[in-house]
């Protein structure tokens, strides 16, 4: 594995430009390969013509400037392997990209088709919402000679653990229709303040997304909101702690976060739907535990139907070891 540095996406305090620059792009055209088939048009430009805004994309799409096979096409229409696609001049701001450090994370599993990694916490996926650059762009840095790479699903910037990326279109689109289907299993563990008592308990909350003022993604349980469905294992107790494995029946955002909430059991660190004075004790050591300085939440089993050979894989990626250290502090400690 290459020696590279893992870096949180923050923005670089050095050899960033304060702004990006502006390139003209020149005709260009392009022959669709097997991966890139199947795609919309539309869709197609949307993502090699990072930075142009999709109200042009569809100006050259309706006027006719994008052509297939030298003939006109409209947005809908599907790419077909070995199709020649006219793409006109468009200025493009150049990709920030450019300026992500090239980093690799902890593989858990690697073919042709897929690429599954251990995120550590505190690293975003993606760039966006104040963050300059993900796990993504990291990646894609580190292997320049890759052809496509793209995320299968999204973890939490706080939550650790495994994340699948595809390596070719045909794998991101197979494993999205099983997602989409209810045949992928996803398990997290996760640590919750409060007395629980249940073996195994359904949560079936709807949940709605919604905009503060201040422009941050929130969730809330609203009767008109998503069905989301999660199933909670107790593991094991710590005290005034309880230890779950979390099943996703449904896929949505901050589902098991805001399903805990909600159901009185917040999540240890969780700086959203948490017990905020607790999250503040949390920061520091206490007399009979630890510290902790994340949201315990953590992505540790997945399964799925491989794209390709149609086995099933499961994969499993171990606590981390401050959770695993908190999670000892809070055992009673023996008397001599």
């Amino acid at each position: 594995m290459k020696d590279l540095a893992i870096n949180n996406g923050k923005p670089a305090q050095k050899n960033a430009p304060s702004q990006p620059s502006q390139v003209q792009a020149q005709v260009q055209l392009v022959t669709i390969s097997e991966e890139e088939a199947g795609q919309r048009i539309d869709n197609y430009l949307l993502r090699i013509c990072k930075g142009v805004p999709k109200s042009h994309i569809y100006r050259v799409l309706r006027s006719g400037e994008v052509r297939v096979n030298k003939g006109r096409i409209d947005q809908l229409y599907r790419l077909v392997e070995g199709d020649i696609v006219r793409i006109p001049p468009i200025r493009i701001a150049e990709s920030a990209n450019h300026n992500a450090p090239a980093a690799e994370f902890a593989i858990l599993f690697e073919d042709a088709h897929l690429l599954v990694i251990d995120k550590p916490a505190g690293t975003a996926v993606h760039g966006g919402s104040g963050v300059s650059f993900g796990v993504i762009e990291q990646l894609r840095a580190s292997r320049p000679d890759a052809k496509f790479l793209e995320l299968v699903h999204r973890l939490d910037r706080e939550t650790s653990g495994v994340l699948l990326l595809a390596k070719k279109r045909s794998a991101l689109t197979n494993l999205h229709e099983q997602m989409r289907d209810g045949i992928t299993d996803k398990r997290y563990l996760t640590l919750v303040h409060g007395e629980w008592n249940n073996a195994r308990q359904h949560v079936k909350l709807p949940l709605h997304k919604y905009t503060t003022a201040d422009g941050e993604r929130r969730v809330r349980v609203q009767a008109d909101g998503m069905a989301s469905h999660t199933v909670f294992t107790l593991q094991k107790k710590y005290g005034e702690f309880a230890l779950l494995e979390a099943e996703l029946k449904t896929g949505r955002t901050h589902q098991i976060r805001v399903h805990l909430s909600a159901s009185g059991f917040p999540i240890a660190g969780d700086d959203k739907y948490g017990d905020f004075a607790l999250n503040r004790a949390l920061l520091k050591p206490g007399s009979h535990r630890g510290a902790l300085k994340r949201m315990f939440l953590h992505a540790h089993q997945i399964s799925f139907t491989h794209p390709d050979s149609g086995k099933t894989i499961t994969l499993n990626a171990a606590l981390p070891a401050d959770c695993e250290k908190f999670l000892i502090s809070l055992l009673p400690t023996s008397k001599t």
